[in-house]
């Protein structure tokens, strides 16, 4: 387990203490703010899709409500790899095995580029830092 702080047992929520930790929660911040900002629009032809997107923005929020919360266990750390490397996959899912998922109407969709890069980050550091949580205090 890690050992925990008594700033974190006092406060609520607290400050990652790694840098890894920052970058984690800047890459959900922008993956999360994308699909949130995509959700109306995708909305417009796909009501199911359109609210698959909004859920998931808000479901990577809540995962940086978590984070920051007293509430964090290391565990959680591979919960998040799995949740960021799931949406990666359903991009493939929704729109095919192959590079072609990242375009759209023939042009390269840098909105898809930027939200899967933004969650293949987010899992590499929530690895990294399941890994060190032995080490971390985050």
């Amino acid at each position: 387990m890690v050992a925990q702080s008594t700033q974190r047992q006092d406060s609520f929520f607290t400050l990652p203490s790694h840098p890894v930790g920052y970058l984690a929660i800047v890459a959900t911040l922008t993956t999360a703010g994308i699909h949130l900002l995509l959700g109306p629009r995708v909305m417009g032809f796909s009501q199911t899709l359109g609210s698959l997107f909004i859920l998931n923005g808000l479901g990577f929020l809540g995962g940086i409500f978590l984070y920051s919360s007293r509430y964090w266990r290391p565990e959680l750390f591979l919960v998040a790899a799995g949740y960021a490397i799931a949406t990666i996959l359903a991009l493939f899912a929704f729109q095919g095995f192959s590079l072609d998922a990242f375009y759209m109407q023939g042009s390269l969709n840098p909105l898809a580029v930027v939200s899967k890069a933004a969650e293949a980050t987010l899992a590499l550091c929530t690895i990294y830092l399941y890994g060190s949580a032995e080490t971390l205090n985050r």
